[in-house]
């Protein structure tokens, strides 16, 4: 729905949760919120928002509504929405990018549940990562997470993988940190203990593109490659990766273990994580 559509809509004076984006179409957050607040019998609806840039300002009184009670950000605007809120979390001012808005006691708090979302699948594999390099693809508002989940489980070293690296800073991260293009990344694989993409490029619908050369792929071999998209739960990326035997991860659990923790900040409630999960991948098995 768009922001003209949600101001003329039923919403205005519903309780609603939104997941704000430019496009939006792609996201399961829909399904998996609502499923949440159906479970608990909670009165209220979570809606997709696909938000133009020159709408921000106009969404900013939105967020003052009785009605609006938090929201999921994605791609673009991790980084933009920082300016609507009052306060922000540790961790969001940590890694400097939020993902989540919470309202309570009528202030409205920015928080990044994608540092827990990121570390969470990856947790029991810590030990293949601690003190080891980690190549990075993207430096968009999720690679910062990404960053800082990477820091807590022990790497010493990250390779951050640009369009344009060139005048763009380094992030303000505790690990020594190289910045290369999609020209150089190759020179840094040999010890790397895993890639992660943090870029779009193949989601759902574009599921073929690929954001390296093919032939590329045989440097991932004896790694493990994570990539945060979870539509489709298989990337040609993360295929390529397991022909090489890499130890491959999908984003579902990411998306998962951010949007429960979402859920619990917003509802104080644990997230039915299993009726989820089974609702999500049944969403797939019929997208086929």
């Amino acid at each position: 729905m768009t922001f003209e559509e949600l101001s003329h809509s039923e919403y205005r004076k519903r309780p609603h949760y939104l997941v704000i984006g430019n496009p939006i179409g792609h996201s399961l957050s829909p399904l998996m919120h609502q499923i949440a607040l159906d479970h608990y019998g909670i009165d209220a609806d979570y809606k997709p928002l696909e938000l133009r840039p020159d709408e921000i300002g106009r969404f900013s009184a939105w967020i003052n509504r009785d009605s609006f009670l938090g929201c999921n950000i994605t791609i673009p605007y991790k980084e933009e929405m920082m300016v609507l809120v009052d306060s922000l979390s540790e961790a969001a001012s940590e890694i400097g990018v939020i993902n989540t808005i919470i309202k309570k006691s009528g202030m409205v708090m920015g928080d990044n549940t994608d540092l827990y979302g990121f570390i969470d699948p990856i947790a029991d594999l810590s030990h293949l990562l601690d003190g080891g390099r980690a190549v990075v693809f993207g430096t968009g508002g999720a690679s910062k997470a990404v960053i800082a989940g990477l820091e807590q489980l022990g790497v010493e070293e990250i390779v951050l993988v640009s369009r344009n690296p060139r005048g763009k800073p380094l992030p303000k991260n505790r690990v020594h940190t190289e910045l290369v293009d999609y020209h150089q990344w190759q020179a840094f694989a040999d010890e790397t203990a895993i890639f992660v993409n943090t870029t779009p490029v193949g989601m759902y619908p574009n599921v073929d593109s690929l954001f390296i050369d093919k032939a590329d792929s045989e440097l991932f071999e004896d790694s493990i490659c994570y990539d945060l998209i979870y539509n489709p739960q298989m990337t040609r990326f993360l295929q390529l990766a397991e022909r090489e035997g890499a130890v491959v991860i999908n984003g579902l659990d990411m998306f998962i273990a951010q949007g429960s923790r979402s859920f619990e900040l917003w509802t104080g409630k644990p997230f039915p994580e299993e009726k989820i999960r089974k609702a999500l991948i049944n969403h797939f098995d019929g997208v086929k």
